[in-house]
């Protein structure tokens, strides 16, 4: 899973969100971001209005919360999700045991030229690669 700090920059650098079921995220407040809650139609349920979308906590899961607008929350991209976002510009992805560690490599072309962009975890190898993707589109 991607880091809020990851998440934070590629909202940042122009990442939008629609709410579907199964989509990951944390309330963004340096208080709140440490839970992961997931958009289901039992717990976390969506929904749109004129105004926004409003993300509806059911049941008493959890007791202190009602809603969270979904700008007051913060969408951590799964790896297929991350993935889809790079399109076309995806090349591969490589695993390399190194010891006792595995590094995960996805390669991109971004600006024409194979970048590569390495993690323990795919999901931010993948999600750095979408940050450069972003940056070098809005160049």
């Amino acid at each position: 899973m991607i880091t809020v700090e990851l998440a934070r920059a590629l909202r940042d650098a122009g990442l939008r969100w629609h709410p579907e079921t199964g989509d990951r995220f944390v309330i963004d407040k340096p208080e709140a971001d440490g839970d992961v809650y997931t958009v289901s139609e039992m717990t976390v349920e969506r929904h749109d209005s004129p105004t926004g979308t409003i993300l509806g906590f059911n049941g008493t899961t959890e007791w202190a919360l009602d809603s969270v607008t979904a700008d007051e929350s913060l969408w951590l991209p799964r790896e297929d999700q991350l993935r889809e976002l790079l399109g076309r510009s995806f090349v591969g992805l490589t695993r390399v045991q190194l010891g006792d560690r595995v590094v995960h490599t996805v390669t991109a072309t971004i600006g024409g030229v194979d970048r590569s962009f390495a993690s323990e975890d795919p999901a931010v190898a993948y999600g750095q690669a979408l940050q450069a993707y972003i940056r070098a589109a809005l160049d």
